[in-house]
């Protein structure tokens, strides 16, 4: 574990990108960007163009570690190279931003009102490849969109068993446990999925550290618990499908709470906007996300 690095997710002011669309989120990234189905032909050439799109925004002079503390990258970005270099040595080398990696492979069929994640076979694997490739943390996401004890616990559960085994790695998990914004007990799933983690939290070694990732909750400061035990390195949010403006004015209502936003980092970003105008773009959503995670 990079101790530098560390101490810049402990308590750097910023947030986290999150970079990591993968094959079933990635059509719908570029689509918001501006590249639409037709414009390419297969799997590897969407890739590519989604590759283009990250790198655009990694390189652009807003995106830099004054703002922002990580990145997590999808796995065929993490073997794709800019200006040469691996893209995760990139980040730390060229921009002082910490890298991550999304492991997960996605959803597996929703029961007991919760999706657990799919079996990942080749977790090892990766994860030795994480380790190489200079990764200082891993992300995997479970969704639970019912207030159903049983699927918040096996949700828990599972996300815990894969973060013990990430952490034998020297890698810090990020376990993210998302509640679905539409959950119609959305704050009751909250009461109880942080009961589980607090009783899971009890039992893991002293030496492991780990970050959360959850839904901006709707009692504020509800996550204060978790930011006060020193092996959670960081608490942080998704957007969770709100837009950018609502996401920002909710999290800032949550003291120590700090962003990781996909879909609303680079909401208003396009292929056909002129590297000045998408520089002012992605500054303005920067700027607003950093605001939000600094309160």
């Amino acid at each position: 574990m990079n101790k530098q690095q560390l101490a810049i997710m402990h308590s750097g002011k910023g947030f986290i990108a999150a970079l990591d669309q993968s094959g079933g989120s990635t059509p719908k990234a570029l689509a918001a960007y501006g590249v639409r189905p037709e414009d390419y032909s297969s799997e590897e050439q969407m890739f590519d163009l989604v590759h283009q799109m990250r790198t655009r925004i990694i390189k652009n002079p807003a995106f830099t570690s004054d703002h922002i503390l990580g990145a997590i990258l999808f796995e065929r970005t993490m073997e794709s190279k800019i200006d040469g270099k691996y893209t995760a040595d990139f980040l730390w080398e060229n921009k002082g931003i910490v890298p991550f990696l999304k492991i997960d492979k996605g959803l597996a069929a929703e029961q007991n009102g919760v999706q657990l994640m799919k079996p990942m076979p080749a977790l090892d694997s990766l994860l030795k490849q994480a380790v190489a490739r200079n990764i200082f943390g891993t992300k995997m996401r479970s969704v639970i969109k019912e207030a159903n004890e049983k699927g918040i616990r096996d949700v828990i559960d599972q996300q815990f068993e894969y973060a013990v085994r990430i952490a034998s790695y020297g890698l810090v998990p990020i376990i993210e446990p998302e509640v679905d914004i539409h959950c119609p007990e959305k704050a009751a799933a909250e009461k109880y999925m942080l009961s589980e983690i607090v009783s899971h939290m009890k039992k893991i070694d002293s030496a492991v550290r780990v970050i959360f990732k959850v839904t901006i909750p709707d009692e504020p400061d509800f996550y204060a618990l978790l930011m006060n035990d020193p092996r959670v390195v960081r608490v942080v949010a998704l957007s969770g499908g709100y837009p950018r403006d609502t996401a920002d004015e909710k999290l800032s209502g949550n003291h120590g709470l700090i962003a990781s936003f996909s879909r609303a980092l680079s909401e208003g970003l396009s292929v056909n906007q002129s590297e000045t105008e998408f520089t002012t773009v992605l500054r303005k959503s920067i700027e607003a996300i950093y605001a939000a995670s600094v309160t």
